[in-house]
């Protein structure tokens, strides 16, 4: 009898630690990929810049529009507008999409995510050329990050909405039958159910928000859009070339950024 009860509890230990390795390794793989593919391929091609800025036949005007000292300042501020209007969008854009899938404001989520449409729809020079305009006393960058969050908070607000609707209303019952109050079910089913959707939306937010900022230049917010005009107003092709690299190899890494925060934040088993 001891025999026959101890067999089944040993088939089952040795099949069960398998199986949880088998995960774990296949998760492991995912995760590599997703967390060294991206920066390897930004390295590589930031590194093939390099050795073309230092073999490349230039004459003065190239040179001195992809000089070192310039490229430099331009990446920075390029990289301050995306960080504060992406900080400034998500401010904004959670809070409001949680909002407006609570019962009192869910009627206006249609109204919301229209009029946020609307403002992603026009033009994006249009728009921070008539934002300098408006706010004559604003200083161009604060004109660039009032542009930028406009068209960053769509995708972070409508996934926001979208990834609350999707919660099974049937857990959030179960939450609120256990003695969870409306916030801590909101907080701790809700939201950790949601943030997958809501987390795709930050990472199509930042890329936007990298790409758009190129023509903070305008309103002299700097930015590497500067290298890209000047390589158009110059007639110099190298210059405009290297300027979209530049901006794209920014927005790999910044794309790489949102999984990696992602993966930090996702909660085990989602």
């Amino acid at each position: 009898m001891s025999i026959d009860t101890s067999t089944p509890e040993t088939e089952t230990a040795e099949v069960e630690p398998a199986t949880g390795s088998h995960r774990r390794g296949r998760m492991s793989r995912g995760m590599a990929i997703e967390l060294f593919a991206i920066p390897v391929l930004v390295i590589v091609g930031f590194l093939l810049y390099v050795w073309w800025r230092q073999t490349a036949s230039l004459d003065y005007v190239e040179s001195s529009s992809l000089a070192w000292r310039e490229v430099r300042l331009e990446l920075w501020q390029h990289v301050k507008l995306t960080i504060v209007a992406s900080a400034i969008v998500v401010a904004i854009a959670v809070p409001l999409g949680i909002a407006l899938t609570r019962p009192g404001l869910k009627v206006l989520a249609p109204v919301v995510v229209g009029v946020a449409n609307a403002g992603q729809a026009a033009p994006s020079i249009g728009l921070i050329v008539l934002l300098f305009i408006w706010l004559s006393s604003w200083t161009g960058f604060w004109v660039a990050i009032a542009a930028l969050t406009l068209y960053g908070v769509l995708p972070v607000l409508r996934n926001t909405i979208t990834g609350l609707q999707g919660v099974d209303p049937t857990l959030v019952e179960a939450g609120r039958g256990v003695g969870l109050s409306m916030g801590a079910v909101l907080f701790r089913v809700e939201l950790p159910l949601a943030l997958p959707v809501i987390m795709a939306g930050i990472r199509t937010s930042l890329v936007l928000v990298v790409g758009t900022a190129a023509l903070a230049t305008f309103v002299n917010a700097g930015g590497l859009g500067g290298v890209i005009t000047a390589g158009i107003t110059l007639y110099r092709y190298p210059v405009m070339v290297a300027g979209a690299v530049l901006i794209a190899l920014l927005a790999l890494l910044v794309e790489w950024f949102g999984r990696v925060l992602e993966l930090l934040v996702r909660p085990k088993g989602i």
